[in-house]
């Protein structure tokens, strides 16, 4: 249920405010489809409203006070905010938990002397404490342990936030369970020394170890963290000194050691954090109520509120109308949103450099003077852009900045014919008066540049900028703009008015900057959808065309190429044609690049797993006799080249035939990090690519491979399987595993047909099948050489994988006819790589082995037969193929 609150702030009531929602809902306001316009009752005016009850102040804002005139009365109307908040400080900080509490298991185990050298001098100078004293402490601790978290509890429940105690209990339990689990590991499962760090006997000769985890300790601290002590600085101190005290008096009196109390801490701080990101934090976010009552103290008389479409970096904006005064737009910054795309932030700062990368404030005071220099800054340039005319904390989450309302639409709101050449240049102007200045923009996407009128634009959401901003920051600006107008109104006309005001040197000075990595994530994904749409629209075109007879199938794909050249290429042949001595190479904005990355972790993913699956005593090399692993070794090696076949003989173009065999091992490296399919497919496009083989024909050629593959692995399994089964001593019965493989995909084909989406999804990828691998095909007919090699390929390239695993079978005394290993191969490998894991390790090695084991061969040589096949064609290439990898990427091949 939606509608208008009503709020009534009366001077010295319980309560500042209260929600009526008794009686008929009130009708909400008319609006008009402009935005930011007042509305003829006063109320602002947004498109499409939204309305909802206001929340109870008092749990939103904690303990900030609320005091209004008697009789004010306040509308606000606003959608109903989220109860609860997922927040990533909580995900970090459990994270940060976790890696200290794996920190203090490898130290136990590593540390050993250091450990047991701590527990010695604990014990000997324990015994100098007078026993009192330790009676006193440990009655002291044992009575705070329960009382202070009872009073936090009372203390909470009488400021009705009992949200939170429910969220310490629910903590309090996980903590217990996670004890109770830690506590059964260390003692069943858990290595000597990790045992000895963290358990002892307790004294007086007892044979029972004490517990590593403190089962009462780790649930308070669970308890008091997850109802939010840290910003209650008494509650928090009296926290620390009952653990303190507590864990003291366990230490003296021999019931527990150094790291077990450490361990406890971080369980209880852990599991405290991760409950509050699994279920969210209670809501403390400010409402459109305190947002008026915020605004009464400094002096504003606002009369009512209307929630406005969010700010970038979700900053709530409302547009509040006054009393005697105009309207205002108010934003609020709090830490909520203050957290919001931390992680997308902090990647783009470890990738980028900092010059392309907005700074973010520390703290809400650093964002909200950050914001306020920005708009005094704006307004002293000279740049049209909201005043801004006050700013205030809103108790101690959040605060305000209020601007001058300037009626208009933004950008995105407006449709292409709207944006005229005036409103661009206006624009322009206000960007190069805040360039005057040093001052960059840095979002200078749609949602904020606001068009007033015909003749007129204005630039909002400046709370991202750059004071005293460098030459680079600057063209980055420039660059964006260029970039956004040029989505709405086409590169020439975006280029043409942004001469018009700054001229050709300073446009051109952009050109090494338009870059997708520089723009603005939704710049790039608008980008990306241009230009599938320009190229699904010229595709459908063309073979429209091509059925009619209107153009040649070369005709179309060079249409089709045209169409999908990216819009930044546009952009940059037009800034080209009015300043010919452009710089052309782009601006270094990255500091890491992401394919240095996956190398990185493609690498040690492939160390870790080569480590943990690939053992020696699986492969039982004493064993294995090594004339047959000579021979799979060498069918390994013969797959590359026909790899290579297989390729070339799909592509009528010359390809070097020695590089080819090169970008085939390099894709035995791309494997670790992608399916098998896939990553083979990217690779091979992306190496016909930089072989000046256009896109549509690169992936009409990849596509004829792959096509071509599949019809001859359903050949040889067929054929093999016929074979096999005619065979006296055929083992796998393939003959009925062939048939009932064909009625599988009988069903599946009426599966599809039958269902609407599916059967469209199907019809679409065969008519671009038939659009480019079929007259890629039939270019081939004309060379029949070519198609030998590449049909040849296919054949010798299954072959030689069936050889490798027969070979290995072999080599470990297993005895198969060739036949039934190669039905075991095209079915069992397939069945695995169905599995979209990187190389399809672990489906492909168990549906192998357990195929030879259902063969009838033993699985003391199953296993390590297919160890050693997976060994010869899989991890063994790696590093041969990263050095291919790398070596045809400096040569521009990849």
């Amino acid at each position: 249920m939606t509608g208008t609150a009503d709020v009534n702030v009366d001077k010295g009531s319980d309560e500042s405010a209260t929600d009526r929602s008794a009686g008929p809902e009130p009708e909400p306001p008319t609006v008009s489809p402009q935005r930011h316009a007042p509305g003829k009752d006063g109320h602002a005016q947004d498109g499409h409203p939204q309305h909802g009850h206001l929340q109870h102040g008092h749990d939103a804002m904690g303990d900030l006070p609320a005091e209004e005139p008697t009789g004010e009365h306040l509308a606000v109307d606003e959608p109903l905010l989220a109860a609860r908040a997922h927040r990533p400080s909580d995900l970090l900080r459990f994270l940060a938990g976790v890696l200290g509490i794996i920190a203090v298991f490898v130290l136990a185990q590593v540390a050993v002397s250091t450990t047991t050298g701590i527990e010695t001098d604990i014990s000997s100078n324990a015994d100098k404490v007078p026993g009192v004293f330790s009676t006193i402490a440990a009655l002291a601790s044992s009575v705070a342990v329960l009382a202070v978290p009872l009073a936090f509890a009372v203390e909470r429940l009488i400021k009705r936030d009992g949200l939170r105690v429910a969220d310490g209990v629910l903590a309090s339990v996980l903590a217990y369970g996670v004890s109770l689990g830690v506590d059964w590991w260390v003692a069943a499962g858990a290595p000597p020394a990790v045992r000895d760090a963290l358990t002892q006997f307790p004294p007086g000769g007892g044979d029972t170890l004490t517990d590593p985890v403190h089962g009462y300790l780790a649930p308070v601290i669970a308890y008091m963290t997850a109802v939010g002590m840290s910003s209650r600085p008494r509650w928090r101190v009296a926290l620390w000194v009952v653990v303190l005290l507590s864990g003291a008096t366990e230490l003296i009196s021999g019931y527990t050691t150094p790291l077990s109390l450490l361990l406890t801490v971080l369980i209880g701080w852990s599991v405290a954090y991760g409950t509050l990101y699994a279920i969210g934090s209670p809501n403390i976010r400010p409402t459109g109520k305190h947002l008026l009552i915020g605004l009464r103290k400094v002096g504003f008389t606002p009369s009512g509120a209307h929630r406005a479409p969010d700010a970038p970096g979700e900053t709530r904006r409302y547009l509040v109308t006054q009393q005697d005064g105009p309207l205002l737009d108010v934003h609020i910054i709090d830490r909520e949103q203050q957290a919001s795309g931390f992680f997308y932030r902090a990647w783009r700062r470890i990738r980028l450099r900092s010059v392309a990368v907005r700074r973010s404030p520390q703290s809400l005071r650093q964002a909200l003077e950050q914001e306020a220099l920005i708009a005094y800054a704006a307004a002293a340039s000279g740049a049209l852009a909201p005043q801004l005319v006050a700013t205030s904390e809103l108790g101690p989450d959040a605060a305000i900045l209020v601007y001058e309302n300037v009626a208009g639409r933004t950008l995105d709101e407006l449709a292409d014919d709207e944006i005229t050449d005036d409103v661009m240049v206006s624009l322009w102007e206000s960007v190069a008066a805040l360039h005057e200045r040093r001052i960059a923009h840095r979002r200078l996407t749609g949602e904020s540049l606001l068009v007033v009128d015909e003749k007129t634009g204005c630039l909002v959401n400046l709370s991202g900028g750059d004071i005293a901003a460098g030459d680079l920051t600057l063209r980055i600006d420039v660059a964006q703009l260029l970039t956004t107008f040029a989505l709405r109104v086409g590169p020439e006309r975006s280029v043409a008015v942004a001469n018009r005001v700054l001229g050709a040197d300073r446009v051109a000075s952009a050109l090494p900057l338009l870059q997708p990595v520089g723009l603005s994530r939704s710049t790039r994904i608008d980008l990306q959808r241009m230009t599938k749409e320009r190229k699904a629209a010229a595709q459908a075109l063309a073979l429209e065309q091509v059925a009619a007879g209107e153009r040649t199938q070369e005709q179309a794909e060079e249409d089709i190429a045209a169409a999908g050249e990216d819009l930044l290429s546009r952009i940059r042949r037009q800034i080209l044609q009015i300043a010919p001595e452009a710089p052309l190479a782009p601006a270094k904005l990255e500091r890491l690049k992401p394919k240095t990355l996956i190398m990185v972790i493609a690498l040690t993913f492939a160390a870790y797993l080569a480590l943990t699956t690939i053992q020696p005593g699986q492969l039982k090399l004493s064993q294995m006799d090594w004339g047959w692993a000579a021979l799979a070794l060498a069918a390994a090696a013969v797959t590359y080249v026909a790899a290579a076949m297989s390729l070339t003989g799909f592509v009528p173009e010359r390809l070097p035939f020695g590089r080819t065999v090169a970008a085939q091992l390099a894709g035995s490296f791309v494997k670790l990090v992608a399916p098998a399919a896939i990553g083979g497919i990217a690779l091979n496009t992306r190496y016909l690519q930089k072989a000046n083989i256009r896109s549509g024909q690169a992936v009409a050629s990849v596509g004829a491979s792959q096509l071509a593959g599949l019809g001859g692995h359903l050949l040889l399994l067929f054929s093999f399987g016929l074979i096999t089964g005619s065979q006296k001593n055929g083992d796998l019965g393939a003959s009925r595993a062939v048939i009932i493989g064909v009625l599988s995909a009988a069903v599946l084909a009426l599966v599809v047909a039958a269902v609407a989406p599916l059967r469209r999804f199907v019809v679409t990828r065969v008519r671009s099948l038939f659009f480019g691998v079929v007259p890629r095909m039939l270019d081939l007919m004309q060379t029949p050489s070519k198609l030998i090699t590449g049909f040849g390929g296919i054949l010798l390239l299954t072959l030689s994988f069936t050889a490798c695993l027969y070979a290995s079978v072999r080599a470990f005394g297993g005895e198969m006819s060739y036949s039934a290993v190669a039905v075991v191969f095209l079915t069992a490998n397939a069945a695995g790589s169905a599995i979209p894991t990187p190389g399809g390790i672990g489906p492909v090695e168990i549906a192998l082995i357990g195929a030879l084991t259902v063969g009838n061969v033993p699985p003391s040589a199953a296993t390590p037969a297919v160890f050693l096949y997976r060994l010869l064609t899989f991890w063994l290439p790696v590093l041969p193929g990263w050095i291919s990898y790398n070596v045809l990427q400096r040569r521009g091949a990849l």
